[in-house]
């Protein structure tokens, strides 16, 4: 997921207005649904290389960086809006997934 995300970011920052990732994942998937729900990516297409799969992404321009937490922790739900305030720049800017 870090691999797919920075790739995205990098072609972002260059004016790239599609992005070849691999390898891909479900918890990639899930995540890229997520990102185009909100509008920060467009369509994307899951080519069958019979290994490990890639993704085509269409970029629109609407990001400004993304990126992955590591390790992923378990955050209980009374703890969620203190990692948004540390994490996130403003309260109506990003999303923390």
């Amino acid at each position: 997921l870090a691999d797919c995300l920075k790739t995205i970011s990098n072609a972002e920052k260059r004016g790239r207005r599609q992005v070849m990732v691999r390898p891909s994942s479900k918890v990639v998937i899930k995540f890229l649904r997520c990102m185009q729900q909100h509008g920060y990516i467009g369509e994307f297409e899951i080519i069958d290389d019979h290994r490990s799969n890639k993704i085509v992404i269409e970029l629109n321009g609407r990001l400004n960086k993304c990126g992955v937490i590591s390790p992923r922790f378990d955050v209980p739900v009374h703890e969620i809006e203190k990692w948004v305030v540390n994490l996130l720049p403003s309260r109506q800017f990003g999303h923390l997934i």
